[in-house]
């Protein structure tokens, strides 16, 4: 059966037309050759296009673009687009076929290329705030791992998977990283919660703890799999529930006693995905959740909630405004003075040491250093709250690291950062690459381009695992500084390259 009409057009095609395309509509397109064709805005409702936008894959976005009936009966060949894109047809079939790409820069250059409407997208655009659809995880299509398959869709309360199994249990690195979203949303699915993200958007009449201990587990989950693997694919997820809670809490009925606990467990949400989109490179997102989180954790009296939400604050405002980060530290623990825990007091006093070290306070870097060790020695607590469960030696090894940076100290930091490789968290597996990436950072700094080439060329492939958008950005800019050398060494092009191929395949 042949169409009747020009896809591109909607003119009348001549009967003996085996192109699929009027006259006029090739004569305008000769082009393509050299770039994209302009296409309306219908193309992108087109059922595969919308599929692949939906699986946040942009190889299969652009194999569906390729085979969109509006170029005409006969695909365009990879070997056209692959032009447009500045890579090879070889290296386009694996960006279609593999695993989707992570990198931020790389996904926002070709997504523009090929003119993908950013209310589409995942991730935002140079110069365009990023607005997520929370409706779009409805739908979504079937997520693999390695011989099995999660879905989000309504049949989620089957998947037989647990959080704590998701950076160890079977399947590819490639595979591993798609697994742990969905592994975020196993305690739903054992519970029979999976209509908070996948079903509809009805408000209930009347909530209780049922929905309360469901927000608190929901968090708890999240922090699991990102520890594990990054916050990249898990932010999408956080925002959603977040708003679907939240409509929960404006509209229900609800007693006074369920409308304290409701509030502090959205207020632990918020912070929750707050640090999500920090994580993924999303920060402008973050600030708000946290200001609405210290306002429900006010109106809860909980002043725990508080201090989390201003610990988070104090780390997101280091480096754009410091002062302000240390006002939120001094605030945090003059609001705890009375209850804290150690490793509370030893992460406060961190996120001060690092602020004072941005600001190249040497003497206040230290000062809260010393304040920091002295309260880790003096161990965990049964009260500990559930966000510290980071802060050990290799956080306080990582955080000193990090501020030998920012103080012009490179020596200092790479031993720092050693000794956070010599001695593991195992728990901590994302914040162990990211200290990593740092380490190459102050090899490069010292100027030991061998060694830091060295260095980033072996935590490539774990980089590669994560979902964390910090950690690729960081990477990145080591590839750009080990590609400007004048003088390129044989280590320098080896890991170049390496990143290289990594990005687009």
């Amino acid at each position: 059966m042949t169409h009747e009409t020009c896809p591109r057009c909607g003119g009348r095609l001549a009967r003996d037309n085996d192109s699929g395309r009027c006259t006029p509509c090739q004569a305008a397109e000769r082009d393509r050759l050299s770039a994209p064709p302009t296409v309306p805005a219908s193309f992108w409702e087109h059922e595969p296009v919308r599929l692949a936008l939906a699986e946040r894959h942009l190889g299969r976005v652009i194999r569906a673009y390729r085979c969109h009936p509006y170029h005409g009966r006969v695909a365009l060949p990879q070997t056209v687009v692959a032009g447009w894109l500045g890579i090879t047809q070889a290296q386009l079939s694996r960006v279609e076929n593999g695993p989707p790409l992570v990198h931020l820069d790389r996904l926002a250059h070709w997504a523009q290329l090929v003119g993908v409407p950013a209310s589409c997208l995942w991730f935002g655009l140079p110069d365009q705030p990023y607005r997520p659809d929370v409706s779009a995880a409805k739908g979504r299509a079937d997520e693999p791992y390695g011989d099995s398959e999660v879905t989000e869709r309504d049949d989620l309360p089957s998947m037989a998977v647990t959080v704590e199994g998701a950076s160890t249990e079977g399947g590819g690195a490639t595979d591993r990283r798609r697994f742990n979203a969905m592994a975020a949303l196993a305690g739903l699915a054992a519970a029979g919660h999976s209509h908070l993200l996948t079903g509809p958007a009805e408000v209930p009449r009347n909530i209780g703890m049922e929905q309360v201990r469901l927000a608190s587990s929901l968090v708890q989950d999240f922090r699991r799999a990102d520890a594990a693997a990054g916050a990249d694919r898990l932010c999408d997820v956080a925002v959603q529930a977040h708003a679907r809670l939240s409509a929960w809490a404006a509209k229900a009925n609800y007693s006074r006693e369920v409308g304290d606990a409701l509030q502090s467990a959205l207020a632990d949400l918020g912070i929750q995905a707050a640090w999500l989109a920090t994580d993924a490179e999303r920060r402008p997102e973050a600030r708000p959740y946290l200001n609405e989180a210290i306002t429900r954790a006010r109106i809860a009296d909980d002043p725990r909630m508080e201090v989390q939400a201003l610990t988070q604050l104090s780390m997101l405002l280091r480096d754009s405004q410091p002062g302000e980060s240390l006002h939120c530290a001094e605030a945090a623990l003059r609001v705890s003075a009375r209850w804290a825990t150690p490793r509370l007091t030893t992460l406060l006093h961190l996120r001060r040491a690092h602020t004072y070290a941005v600001l190249t306070d040497t003497s206040g870097f230290s000062r809260e250093m010393t304040k920091a060790r002295r309260e880790l020695e003096r161990g965990p607590h049964e009260d500990d709250l559930g966000f510290v469960d980071f802060v050990n030696e290799q956080e306080v090894n990582g955080i000193q690291g990090l501020s030998y940076l920012a103080l012009d100290r490179p020596d200092r930091a790479a031993q720092s950062f050693r000794a956070i490789i010599a001695n593991p968290s195992p728990g901590h597996r994302r914040n162990q690459v990211y200290y990593t990436v740092h380490l190459s950072e102050a090899a490069y700094q010292q100027g030991d381009v061998n060694e830091a080439a060295r260095i980033a060329l072996d935590v490539l492939p774990a980089v590669s695992q994560m979902n964390s958008g910090r950690i690729s950005r960081h990477l990145a800019q080591m590839r750009a500084n080990l590609a400007a050398l004048r003088q390129a060494t044989t280590a320098t092009r080896q890991f170049v390259n390496a990143y290289d191929q990594a990005v687009v395949g």
